[in-house]
């Protein structure tokens, strides 16, 4: 998760972690991107490589994915290239 945060601000993406979720809405993804210039915004779950995602975590990514425009992803470790991708991509591509 480190390297795609710090590859993100690098590029210029506004990066929104919650880095102890206790006392947050249970399943709401990890991170929150936004990229003003690019007019874009997304939500991602990481996940470790054999984790699974949590009953709340699949009601938050059900309901985010229903918002037209909206980007969610789930994201692991084998993944790294994909989410670096789209950290590159332009609005609309």
């Amino acid at each position: 998760m480190r390297q795609l945060i710090e590859a993100a601000e690098w590029q210029g993406w506004m990066v929104y972690h919650t880095y102890d979720a206790r006392m947050c809405e249970p399943g709401f993804p990890d991170l929150v991107m936004v990229h003003p210039l690019k007019h874009r915004m997304f939500f991602a779950e990481i996940k470790r490589e054999q984790g699974r995602l949590s009953k709340d975590q699949l009601i938050w990514i059900g309901a985010l994915m229903l918002v037209p425009g909206a980007e969610v992803y789930v994201w692991r470790p084998r993944d790294i290239d994909a989410a670096m991708a789209t950290l590159a991509k332009r609005e609309g591509e």
